[in-house]
């Protein structure tokens, strides 16, 4: 063509001929198009349209050189069908914006391919064009635009678009290939992704990714046959080693996270196959939740370091987060106001129904915790109540199998008076509780694990025919803020650690003059820690097994001791109380010790408060208002209880280790271990048999074997 070569405008020199012919085309009562020419790289190019454009048409036609003087010849009115497809858009009252788009596919043509739609050679699209702008037939202006357009290359091994559907984990567990993370694609040193060719594999079959996240077991243990080659391995090994299958694979387990289903014994050829069932959008863990409309179940939380209002709720991931908003007026939309029914969304179950947000609300007394720093200098002299803020969101979903069965939410409201600026603290949490609609949290299964809360119990009076026990906690005092008791703050036993804490009572000399009130003030405060009769035996108790329980002993205060008070002192004071929780380790399951508590008791001991009127400071002694702190205390110990070994040692067995199993490296009793009645693995009549089998063997093996031969011949070679 013999305008094939273009010079293009940089966005300085573009800008100033737009703002330098803008008033001329207005003035002049005439149209422009800016730019004039260019250069089409791709199926969309546009340009602006300047000056009077009231009954102004736009036509496009395709331009060619001339062959004797080289020229595309003047502009035309006369439109003509091309394969572009022309639009205009008012952008002002003096612009247009004219856009032209390729109507056409830009895919190359395959072998052998008869369809039009398609480019048959690299370069798709080359030809010039030329919009022009007319009043009437008369052109006023023309925009040339040059078209070299390649065609799109895709490639030949695509993955698919659509979303992975992972199967049901009751009935098909995840972890084969852990690696295999691409959809009907070859992952690349994923030896065990089944989408990768022969091809494929020959490129990385030497860096394959090591580990259970490769599907390997890595290393491969020294006892596997399969370890030791038969060029190296000794006589006895073909006899001692382990052949257990690649699939028999301990770290899969890792990758499994579901329910289980536990198997009914009976005849194998009678047992029905179970078959998986049709999906119902399941909830899987870490899936988003969603609501009826099929929009995603957000709560406030914390993205990346900041709180986001509208984020996601993944099923079965607990959080509890805090986020701090300065205010400087009252605020008028979420998250912080906001009604009842903002929150009363239908959420799908999982199941194919739905379930609706159980709404609860709260008025909060003490805004302390909400409000941690107010500004001392008042910005305005206006004084702002903002009433009804949403200061806390406290989410419980119940949920079961892959479905969730209850939603509530309890929101805590409260007024904030604002004189200048306040940081306000809102707190938003999330906790998926397991059952049908109430769950409480196990500190075990089935014994308890160090540090999780003791699991206490009360009868439950409600339901007085079952018998059952509703669970709760024995606590200790927590010290908050300035750790007076008043603040009534508590916390829970944890098992396995021993702990002390305590509060403070301000006691004035017209407290000491009542001794019998004060004794039974701290009675009453040392009783609200401990208001259960039973603890649980196990951590995962069962509220209708009365063995799981454990009546809890009271030792209660000698009130046969003579009391001898005055005016300045009380005697008998119960200003500590002592837990005692006895445990015993009752077996090991999995390597985990399980243990279990056999006894709890709770007492008390008794002090004598009096008013210490020393180093100088002498008004508690003369005002009868005037107030001394007094510690009440408590604390936990845990005791555990020797496990029974049997008869004490004799002097010989405790001086002679050489065949002491637990203080010697070498053991030689473990040799004949799977025929000794430690092995449990089988009847031991079967690993008898077995045992011998495998000692005759040996024997034959070491009498026909290297040392008997070379016997033989040097037996022979004698008696010649």
């Amino acid at each position: 063509m013999a305008n094939d070569k273009f010079f293009p405008l940089s966005v300085s020199h573009l800008v100033i001929c737009v703002l330098l012919l803008f008033p001329l085309a207005h003035t002049q009562n005439i149209v422009v198009f800016q730019p004039s020419f260019l250069t089409a790289t791709g199926p969309a190019v546009s340009a602006l349209l300047l000056g009077n454009t009231s009954g102004i048409s736009l036509s496009l036609r395709t331009v060619s050189p001339s062959n004797t003087t080289g020229s595309i010849g003047p502009p035309s009115c006369v439109a003509e069908v091309t394969q572009w497809v022309l639009t205009r858009e008012q952008v002002g009252k003096t612009a247009v914006r004219v856009q032209l788009r390729l109507n056409r596919s830009l895919r190359l043509c395959g072998e052998n391919e008869t369809d039009a739609d398609c480019c048959p050679e690299r370069l798709c699209v080359r030809e010039a064009l030329r919009v022009s702008a007319c009043v009437g037939d008369t052109p006023q202006a023309s925009l040339l635009i040059q078209a070299k357009i390649h065609a799109q290359l895709y490639p030949a091994n695509v993955g698919s678009d659509n979303e992975t559907v992972i199967p049901n984990q009751v009935y098909q567990p995840l972890g084969p290939c852990p690696c295999d993370l691409t959809f009907r694609a070859c992952d690349i040193r994923c030896c065990c992704d089944k989408d990768c060719s022969s091809e494929d594999l020959r490129l990385f079959e030497s860096h394959c990714l090591p580990g259970p996240f490769g599907g390997q077991v890595s290393p491969a243990p020294d006892y596997q046959c399969s370890v030791q080659s038969s060029e190296n391995s000794p006589d006895w090994f073909p006899f001692l080693c382990v052949s257990s299958p690649p699939e028999n694979n301990p770290y899969l387990g890792l990758f499994y996270q579901g329910d289980t289903i536990t198997s009914k014994p009976g005849p194998t050829f009678q047992r029905p196959e179970l078959s998986a069932p049709e999906p119902v959008n399941v909830y899987i863990q870490r899936s988003p939740i969603l609501t009826l409309n099929n929009q995603y179940f957000t709560i406030p939380q914390k993205v990346l370091g900041r709180c986001v209002n509208n984020a996601p709720v993944a099923f079965l991931k607990n959080f509890n987060v805090t986020c701090v908003t300065l205010l400087h007026i009252c605020p008028t939309g979420p998250p912080l106001q906001t009604l009842p029914i903002d929150f009363r969304t239908k959420v799908k179950n999982g199941q194919g129904g739905d379930v609706t947000v159980d709404v609860t609300d709260e008025v909060a007394s003490d805004m302390s915790p909400f409000i941690s720093n107010k500004d001392a200098v008042a910005s305005s002299d206006e004084t702002l109540v903002c009433e009804n803020l949403t200061l806390a969101l406290d989410y419980k979903f119940y949920w079961k199998g892959n479905g969730i069965t209850n939603i509530t939410l309890t929101r805590t409201v409260g007024t904030i008076t604002l004189n200048g600026s306040v940081t306000l603290t809102t707190r938003y949490s999330a906790v998926f509780v397991n059952g049908e609609f109430m769950g409480e949290p196990n500190s075990g299964n089935p014994g308890y694990q160090v540090g999780r809360p003791v699991i206490a119990g009360i009868v439950d009076t409600l339901d007085n025919n079952t018998g059952s026990i509703q669970r709760t906690s024995i606590n200790l005092w927590k010290p908050v803020s300035d750790g007076l008791c008043s603040a009534n703050k508590k916390k829970p036993i944890l098992f396995g650690e021993n702990s002390t804490s305590g509060c403070l009572l301000p006691v004035s000399r017209q407290n000491l003059t009542q001794c019998n009130l004060l004794r039974e003030t701290v009675t009453s405060l040392q009783a609200a820690l401990t208001t259960v009769t039973y603890v649980a035996r196990y951590g995962n108790p069962d509220p209708l097994t009365v063995t799981d329980w454990i009546n809890i002993s009271f030792v209660t205060l000698n009130s046969s001791t003579t009391m001898e008070d005055n005016t300045s002192s009380c005697y008998g004071i119960p200003s500590h109380q002592r837990i005692h929780v006895w445990t015993l380790i009752t077996g090991v399951v999995e390597g985990i010790p399980q243990r279990e508590i056999r006894a709890l008791q709770v007492s008390h001991s008794l002090s004598t408060w009096a008013l210490d009127c020393g180093g100088g400071d002498i008004s508690p002694c003369v005002d009868q208002m005037e107030t001394q702190l007094f510690p009440v205390t408590s604390s936990v110990t845990f005791i555990d209880i020797p496990i029974n070994t049997g008869p004490p040692k004799t002097r010989f067995q405790i001086n002679f280790t050489e065949y002491d199993c637990s203080r010697n490296d070498v053991c030689w009793p473990e040799l004949a271990f799977p025929i000794t009645k430690y092995y449990t693995g089988e009847p031991y009549s079967q690993a008898l048999a077995k045992g011998l089998i495998l000692v005759f063997f040996f024997i034959a093996a070491s009498i026909l074997g290297t040392p008997w031969r070379q016997i033989r011949q040097a037996w022979n070679s004698g008696a010649l």
